[in-house]
């Protein structure tokens, strides 16, 4: 798997998970979810993504 797919999929997974605690644990949680979208949007202006720097270490290419 690419970088640039594993990066989708783990956001993707991150999108559904804070939603998952958003409708079954807090109503707080939806600020993870739009902290998910704020790093999103700031990584395609920036090209600065935590995401893909982390799955860098991991193996990805």
């Amino acid at each position: 798997m690419t970088l640039d797919n594993a990066v989708r999929v783990f956001a993707g997974i991150m999108i559904l998970l804070s939603v998952l605690l958003t409708m079954f644990v807090h109503s707080n949680f939806i600020w993870f979810t739009v902290f998910i979208g704020v790093n999103l949007i700031q990584s395609a202006y920036t090209g600065i993504c935590p995401a893909a720097y982390f799955l860098k270490k991991f193996g990805f290419k």
